[in-house]
């Protein structure tokens, strides 16, 4: 039996098993690193609510604190906001009963919004440079030479990359695989130093 968390099969699955960096961005967010003297990286991951900075979920929670900001009056009621309001309900009652029964998914499910809406509303343009700024973040943590070849996947990852600067985008590569394929690795490693 070998158990791994899909963070470790992704890096294994992107570099083929090769020193590398991976930053993955869905719903939750983590990144992982495969140095060249064989030590292993890992930054974020934990968990929702109080990390998985730049993910869907946290961009959802965020979207949706703009808008019970606006339904307060402490905001303008941009285009996000809005947006957020469609989704969930008008009114503070129904903003409110969403919020109590949301979890991570619901909040996710929130996340399209904020790139909707960031071209002509500043507060949704003020999350996705948030978000940016999470994954240059945890790039720096994983691999603080820039040295490393590195893969951004996950919808919100995919979705963020325009967004990137250039040094960052320079390091990036197409993964040579996915998570199972990186799962499937560990398991002919295992295999293969199975005791007779």
């Amino acid at each position: 039996m070998a158990l791994e968390s899909d963070g470790a099969t992704t890096l294994r699955g992107a570099h083929a098993g090769q020193p590398g960096a991976v930053l993955a961005f869905g719903t939750g967010s983590v990144g992982e690193a495969l140095l060249a003297n064989g030590r292993k990286v890992s930054v974020g991951g934990w968990g929702f609510p109080s990390g998985d900075e730049g993910s869907g979920a946290w961009l959802g929670l965020r979207a949706a604190q703009v808008a019970q900001q606006a339904l307060d009056g402490r905001r303008l009621a941009g285009a996000l906001a809005q947006a957020v309001w469609q989704a969930t309900g008008v009114g503070r009652q129904a903003l409110l009963e969403w919020c109590s029964g949301a979890g991570q998914r619901a909040y996710a499910s929130l996340a399209p919004l904020v790139f909707e809406c960031a071209e002509v509303d500043p507060a949704a343009n003020r999350l996705l440079q948030d978000a940016v700024s999470a994954v240059i973040q945890m790039a720096q943590a994983l691999d603080a030479t820039s040295q490393l070849p590195l893969v951004i996947t996950g919808s919100i990852g995919k979705r963020l990359l325009p967004l990137l600067p250039h040094e960052l985008l320079d390091r990036c590569v197409s993964p040579a695989g996915d998570s199972a394929d990186g799962a499937l690795q560990l398991v002919r490693e295992r295999l293969a130093h199975r005791p007779s």
